[in-house]
């Protein structure tokens, strides 16, 4: 491959590709992968035959051949609908390609659609048609194309060189992937040596990247659809036929995107992303589309400004300033919490905003977080602004000898909520309204307690947390993340955990599903997505055991055993995770037009004449002391006109008074909206 152009340059919009370079990778690619494959398929027929029991979900067995049978042939002895829908299944837990043939005894289970786990592996073969469209047409070198996080459609990055992408780029594009789809392309997979891989991707430097940076006894696989071939772990639908309707979103350009950047280092090459969202049928496509439209008009920055709100200024990015009336729905929020705190038995702290690095060389943050902190220089001395509180609370657990009984009472659980500033040093082009910030408070707190109190401890925070979201009028699913397979700890502990988190979910009534494999590496978690009116998913609750923590800051309380010292567990837990993001998420949740709890602009009293005014000032004045927010319009402005500007500025109720009312000292109340 050439020389890589300056990454710095301004992308143009002309259209350049290199027909010959393009044809000559895709034809090596493919001719390696087919030679690969047909080896393959030879050993494994070599060693196929031995009679195997593939169990399903439901207790019932099917017999089946090693190396052999393959979930899809499985589907077809139950259903044939089962089989036209089935996009992945599970073999003992583990994401397995509908075609790909089963190894032994095991465990399986089929996912269509209507699943996360279907959804996902959808999104993420929809993204390898996304990515064979952008390469066939613009002959990029492609980065990486997941489905995004949020669950909604998929992504592609490449690097593009001087080609600047736009949203006139995108019927091309949008063609180039219903080809994918017409052809009926199998999604084919592979196992490959890193020799093997190096050799197949030697003109992508990104990808070269990705291998040499993967671990010596990691298994490498590579997907073939069509004409693509591309380094991935899997796993994929059987063939791109069952993408029946596909559209791109919108572009990030290079300049406007963290992620645009190689790694998301903005030293390195600007990349371009592409997103994209597909469905098995039409109809979703244009369900979403609509609904997209329909957000657009809540956007929380428009909003924002328009009910004067916050605002952002370019002299501080990424830290938003909140004006009078935002500041009170804020405080509003926040109080909220604080009365729960209270009759939940939590203990509000307050701690420092800035640290010396050695803190956070102790809780492991200085290796795995510092480029995503604000780290400077104090009196010779590295010091970083806190992006998190846990560690400062670890400080606070250890501050002095902790008993699990305390003077007379129980000491633990401990519970310490913190509403302290964090600043996380997000890259400017990543920054994205309320939701995305460098500057911002949460509702953070932790939980100090013994292993068996967890069962109790995480009940209680469900408990917090669907008391929460139904006041807000949140939907929101549950899922248990059990053991990655790298953690740290000792299996006994994480089973115990697990189990006490499961019997929480249980006790809690509320439905929820396993989601295998995915804890942090410090311990099991709950992932809560809620759902918003516009159908939107969102993630703000955070539930998490730390079996980490309290082993780097060494803490340890006093057993029934005076003389015995025990480790805690740690629960980092969360219910509005960051207030601007939670902010931003009711504003749009709400259209714009808060509840009356919430609302900065309650009532507003509007005289009919100058003759009422002292009459609207003193029903203001009442309102006020009882704790409310109330204004008075007391401009000339005809009566109409000042009922319609009240209900354009979103006020819960509108007070008329006229001379009667005055008279009578009453008032003509109605509903702002």
């Amino acid at each position: 491959m050439g020389g890589v152009p300056d990454p710095k340059l301004k992308p143009s919009h002309s259209h350049h590709k290199d027909d010959e370079y393009l044809n000559c990778v895709i034809t090596k690619r493919v001719a390696l992968f087919e030679s690969i494959k047909a080896q393959q398929i030879a050993h494994r027929q070599s060693i196929s035959g031995d009679p195997i029991k593939i169990t399903l979900p439901d207790g019932t067995v099917k017999e089946g051949k090693k190396w052999a049978t393959t979930p899809l042939d499985i589907a077809k002895g139950i259903s044939k609908g089962l089989a036209s829908n089935a996009l992945i299944s599970q073999v003992n837990g583990v994401p397995w390609d509908m075609s790909r043939p089963l190894e032994g005894d095991c465990e399986l289970k089929l996912f269509t659609f209507d699943s996360d786990e279907g959804r996902d592996t959808f999104w993420h073969s929809s993204a390898h048609i996304l990515g064979q469209a952008l390469e066939m047409e613009y002959g990029c070198k492609l980065c990486i194309g997941p489905c995004t996080t949020r669950g909604e459609g998929f992504y592609y990055d490449a690097f593009y060189g001087e080609l600047g992408l736009n949203e006139d780029h995108f019927k091309g594009i949008e063609s180039g992937a219903l080809k994918a789809v017409g052809e009926k392309q199998p999604f084919e997979r592979i196992e490959v040596s890193r020799n093997q891989a190096l050799q197949m991707f030697s003109e992508n430097s990104f990808k070269v990247e990705i291998i040499k940076d993967l671990p010596e006894d990691k298994t490498i696989t590579v997907y073939r659809c069509g004409p693509l071939v591309d380094l991935c772990r899997g796993p994929h639908i059987p063939n791109t036929s069952f993408v029946k309707a596909f559209a791109c979103l919108k572009r990030v350009s290079n300049f406007q995107a963290s992620s645009a950047y190689w790694r998301g280092n903005k030293d390195r090459e600007s990349l371009q992303r592409v997103y994209g969202i597909s469905y098995p049928d039409l109809k979703r496509l244009k369900e979403y589309i609509a609904r997209i439209e329909e957000a657009k008009k809540y956007d929380h920055r428009l909003l924002g400004v328009k009910q004067e709100l916050f605002f952002c200024h370019p002299l501080s990015p990424g830290s938003w300033f909140f004006l009078p009336h935002g500041g009170r729905i804020y405080n509003k929020l926040m109080d909220f919490i604080k009365a729960q705190y209270r009759e939940r038995g939590y203990h509000e702290v307050f701690s420092p905003t800035m640290y010396n690095m050695q803190l956070w060389e102790t809780s492991g943050h200085a290796s795995n977080y510092k480029e995503n902190m604000f780290v400077f220089e104090v009196e010779k001395q590295e010091f970083g602004l806190k992006p998190m509180n846990c560690p400062g609370h670890c400080l606070m657990f250890e501050h002095r000898v902790r008993s699990y009984r305390g003077d007379g009472f129980a000491e633990l659980p401990l519970r310490l909520a913190d509403f302290g500033v964090l600043h996380r040093n997000e890259a400017s082009g990543a920054l994205t309204g309320l939701t995305r910030v460098r500057r911002f408070q949460q509702d953070d707190a932790h939980i100090f307690c013994r292993e068996s109190q967890i069962k109790d401890e995480v009940m209680g925070v469900l408990d917090f947390i669907n008391y929460a979201y139904n006041i807000f009028g949140f939907t929101y699913e549950l899922k248990l993340s059990t053991r990655p397979e790298k953690y740290l700890g000792d299996i006994e502990t994480w089973e115990k955990a697990e189990a006490a988190l499961a019997e929480a979910l249980n006790q809690s009534g509320k439905p929820w599903e396993i989601n295998e494999g995915d804890g942090a590496f410090y311990g099991p978690k709950i992932d809560i997505s809620v759902s918003d009116a516009l159908s939107r998913k969102f993630q703000c609750a955070t539930l998490q055991l730390d079996f980490q923590l309290p082993t780097r800051f060494d803490l340890s309380y006093s057993a029934e055993d005076e003389a015995k010292r025990e480790r805690p567990v740690m629960i980092h837990r969360a219910i509005l995770g960051s207030v601007e993001r939670m902010f931003a998420i009711l504003l749009e949740h709400y259209k714009g037009k808060w509840p009356f709890w919430l609302s900065p602009r309650q009532a507003i009293v509007c005289p009919v004449s100058e003759k009422s005014q002292p009459y609207a000032l003193k029903v203001r004045d009442q309102i006020h002391q009882a704790g409310y927010y109330v204004d008075v319009d007391t401009s000339d402005r005809k009566i109409q006109k000042k009922v319609r500007e009240a209900q354009l500025a979103q006020y819960n109720y509108i007070l008329v008074v006229g001379e009667e009312e005055a008279n009578t000292e009453q008032i003509d109340g109605r509903e702002g909206y």
